[in-house]
This record gives structure tokens, C-alpha cells and sequence, in this order.
């Protein structure tokens, strides 16, 4: 059952939603090569607990960490480790916190250096793909109005592998709602969209083919080919007009463009309108 929200449900769901925002902004200001995806997590775990929140990812279904990070060919839920990040290498930053009972879950793909052209490619396309689902988001729309547009998008336009086991969702007093939503489908399929709607809409797309598998910890999620993927995620209240977003990366972009480690891939795309 799809939950509508009310204005004010909205908004607090808005401050849950920016502080995910505030969180990856403050990570972005130290990513490099060098550092462990545990010290990141450790970071995030203070930086949200400070902010008088939970991190709802931590033993949600038994997931051990505060948050899910993703290096390279891991499409989702990764675990923080001690290796260190290398030059070239993409991380995923997937984040969920629990503030005045609202969930916010959003997530962000950093390059550490200089990563190779055709990632720099799947970068600005997955997150530009992310905006065309969102022009989509509106009541009267459809999930797969979103889909259609996210994969007509990444694979028609692009060639990219637009992973199918994996899915975008409703989002309220509980991190997963309903609707589902795909990353791939047919316009006017699926559920329809109603104003006040919470949805976390989140392409996750490969630099090859499209399958995934799942290793032994039962989380880690990473292609069957070895190569990278991209994943980028907002939180988003459907509207009648225009899809109204409730984080913010503009706070992850100006980080991402002062930090000198990094590749700013904000650079290369349009901002929603």
C-alpha cells in the first residue's frame, strides 16, 4: 500500500533527507587515496549521531555498518573494510538516517583522481539519468514512466547494463515503502503516481552487461563482469507540476569540486530544472 504524506509529514521527511545531504557533503571534504572505507563509515556514524539522528542502515535485516560503501564493480551495499582507497577507483556512498521518526536514504558516486574516460562517461550519464526519472516523477505519472526514462536514458542511449535486481522504492516512517521502482520498463506500466508520494529514485547502471551477483556475506552486491558501476539516488516528493527534491546535492557538488582528490562529475551535467 502506497503511503501519501502530508505537507508537514513532507517537510520533516525533507530535514531527514538533508541531513543525508549535510553527511555526504562532510565525507566528500576528505575523500582521497589513502583512506578506508571504514574510516568513513566510522565518520558518518558520529556525523549523524552528533545531528541527534540514527543511522538506519545499522542493523537494518542484520546489515553491520552505518552505511553502504561501494568501490568499482560493487553495485550496492558494500561493506566498509580497511583497504585503502586507490587513484581511479569510484566509491558509492549510500547513507540512511532515522530523524524525528522520518527516514532520509540517499546516495552519491565519488571518482578518487583521475578514473578512466569510460567511467567518467558512466558517471555523468547515470546521474544525469537520475534527473530524466525525475521529470517523470509527477502525480498522474507512472513507476514505469520513471523507468522507461531512466533506461532509455543509460542502455538505448548508451549501451550501459541497467541492473534489474535492484530497485528504487517508496520512503516514509519506514526506509522501504511502497512503490517499487525500477530502473527499466514501459511508460505507463506499473503503479500510478499520486501527489504527496516519498520515493528514493535510484539508477544503478553498469559499465557492461547488466547481471549481478551476490556474494557469501549475503549483502555485497557486484557485476558478473568485473567492471564498474554507478549509483546515484534522491529523495523525491511527487508533485502535480514537478517532482519536488528533497535532498541536496548541490552541498555534495561544491565539496566535490574544492576537494583536489577528486573528479567533480556535477561539472558535467544540468542541474534539474
Amino acid at each position: 500500500m502506497m503511503i501519501i504524506k502530508t505537507n508537514e509529514q513532507v517537510e520533516l521527511m525533507r530535514q531527514s533527507a538533508l541531513l543525508v545531504s549535510k553527511t555526504l557533503s562532510e565525507i566528500a571534504k576528505d575523500l582521497k587515496a589513502g583512506i578506508t572505507t571504514l574510516s568513513i563509515d566510522k565518520k558518518i556514524g558520529e556525523f549523524v549521531r552528533d545531528h541527534h539522528a540514527v543511522p538506519s542502515f545499522l542493523d537494518y535485516r542484520g546489515y553491520p555498518f552505518n552505511a553502504c560503501i561501494s568501490v568499482n564493480d560493487v553495485v550496492v551495499h558494500g561493506f566498509p573494510n580497511k583497504n585503502e582507497l586507490q587513484e581511479g577507483d569510484i566509491v558509492t556512498i549510500d547513507i540512511g538516517v532515522i530523524l524525528n521518526g522520518w527516514h532520509g536514504d540517499h546516495a552519491y558516486t565519488f571518482a578518487i583522481g583521475e578514473p578512466a574516460e569510460d567511467v567518467k562517461q558512466l558517471i555523468r550519464v547515470t546521474k544525469e539519468s537520475l534527473y530524466k526519472g525525475i521529470e517523470k516523477a509527477i502525480a498522474g505519472n507512472y513507476t514505469g514512466d520513471i523507468a522507461f526514462a531512466i533506461q532509455e536514458h543509460t542502455e538505448k542511449k548508451h549501451g550501459y547494463g541497467v541492473v534489474r535486481e535492484l530497485v528504487g522504492h517508496g520512503l516514509g516512517r519506514n526506509l522501504h515503502e511502497d512503490p517499487q521502482v525500477p530502473n527499466y520498463g514501459k511508460r505507463g506500466s506499473g503503479k500510478k503516481l499520486k501527489e504527496g508520494l516519498v520515493l528514493a529514485i535510484e539508477p544503478m547502471i553498469n559499465l557492461g552487461k547488466r547481471e549481478v551477483y551476490t556474494e557469501e556475506d549475503g549483502w555485497t552486491v557486484r557485476t558478473k563482469d568485473g567492471k564498474p558501476s554507478v549509483h546515484f539516488e534522491h529523495d523525491v516528493c511527487v508533485r502535480k507540476v514537478k517532482a519536488d527534491i528533497l535532498s541536496d546535492y548541490s552541498i555534495i557538488e561544491k565539496e566535490e569540486k574544492n576537494n583536489p582528490n577528486l573528479f567533480a562529475a556535477s561539472k558535467a551535467v544540468v542541474s534539474y530544472p
